[in-house]
């Protein structure tokens, strides 16, 4: 029967909850078992995904003065709010171990979650692509990324959330619209604490999550240990996540509609596609793209991808089908997925740019 390595690694610093997986991933080699990690941060933290512009999606004047750091992962999907009220459980996988597509790798992931909440008594159920949800409220969501030689899977068990602190930690344009987001977030989110008469102890959640990864997986989960080199390399990347570089990446293109001369426009819209929101700021030089930067929410493999749909798109026309032509192009040669994202939502988000 395989074998997994359990990394049960109990309360660590914040940076340290993101960047214990991603070690684990860059230390991958061929003869590396697949490894599943069980962590919690020991204090708050915010969180955004990879291709997200921080300045665009969280309130970083709040987030300075409340001492809550903010890191970039490197795996997509949105901003969040992260506590010790959260258990992440943390696959890092060889390439081979789990199936190629998306849908099919989210689906194997979240099944053992959603056996342990229901095991609980929680009627816990996947909400394609990448959701858990029990009945029409979330309880948890789901990221992916190729890092290093790994694959990556990511998630957690929501004991309890603070729904008041998420609404508060993100960038939003008045208070109506924040009060909105914390009452839709008391609508349609959910916790252990919300469904259970008594919260469970977590370490028979621990368990009950490994047996049933266990089943699932067909394999045996053998309790290991954390190498000097993961540490080695977990330190490297404390420091590159708390570096002000990593953080504010796709921070360029800022103006949004900005005539710079009569032939020179900065333009940028906002496209809801089903699976995530995509922004695009765009700098125009007649029908031009002289510059591009996309980012959002979405979870897109490979990770590369952004940046060269970026580079091949600077001095494209910005009429529609040559856009549809240079993404046709690129989403062959890279073999991109993107799950709930179509190439025609990056089109439809550029052309309302320019339309606005």
């Amino acid at each position: 029967m395989k074998k997994i390595r359990l990394l049960d690694l109990g309360n660590v610093p914040a940076v340290r909850s993101q960047t214990c997986y991603h070690a684990v991933a860059y230390c991958l080699r061929p003869n590396s078992p697949d490894t599943i990690v069980l962590v919690s941060p020991a204090e708050p933290y915010v969180c955004i995904g990879f291709h997200q512009n921080l300045e665009k999606e969280v309130d970083v004047e709040y987030c300075r003065s409340h001492n809550l750091p903010v890191f970039r992962r490197e795996v997509g999907g949105g901003a969040v709010y992260l506590d010790n009220n959260q258990l992440f459980a943390q696959w890092i996988f060889q390439p081979q171990s789990l199936p190629t597509s998306l849908e099919q790798r989210f689906a194997l992931y979240v099944k053992p979650l959603v056996e342990t909440y229901q095991a609980m008594g929680i009627d816990a159920y996947l909400r394609p692509v990448n959701d858990i949800h029990v009945d029409g409220k979330k309880i948890g969501g789901t990221g992916a990324a190729q890092i290093g030689e790994a694959e990556v899977a990511v998630g957690s068990f929501m004991f309890d959330f603070d729904k008041a602190a998420m609404a508060r930690v993100l960038k939003v344009p008045s208070q109506k619209m924040r009060d909105k987001i914390y009452e839709s977030l008391g609508q349609y989110m959910t916790t252990m604490k919300e469904q259970l008469d008594t919260l469970p102890d977590r370490r028979k959640v621990k368990d009950l999550y490994i047996k049933k990864c266990a089943e699932s997986l067909n394999a045996e989960i053998v309790i290991g240990s954390w190498t000097d080199e993961e540490e080695t390399m977990a330190r490297e990347l404390d420091e590159r996540f708390r570096s002000p570089e990593w953080l504010h990446q796709k921070s360029s293109l800022q103006a949004s509609g900005v005539k710079i001369h009569e032939d020179v426009k900065v333009v940028e819209s906002a496209f809801k596609a089903p699976g995530g929101l995509i922004r695009v700021t765009m700098r125009l030089h007649g029908d031009k793209i002289e510059d591009i930067s996309i980012s959002g929410d979405f979870t897109l493999f490979p990770a590369s991808a952004v940046g060269e749909i970026e580079r091949a798109l600077r001095g494209s026309s910005v009429k529609k089908s040559p856009l549809e032509t240079k993404l046709k192009e690129i989403y062959h040669s890279l073999h991109i997925q993107s799950p709930g994202v179509e190439l025609a939502h990056f089109v439809e988000a550029m052309t309302l740019a320019v339309e606005k």
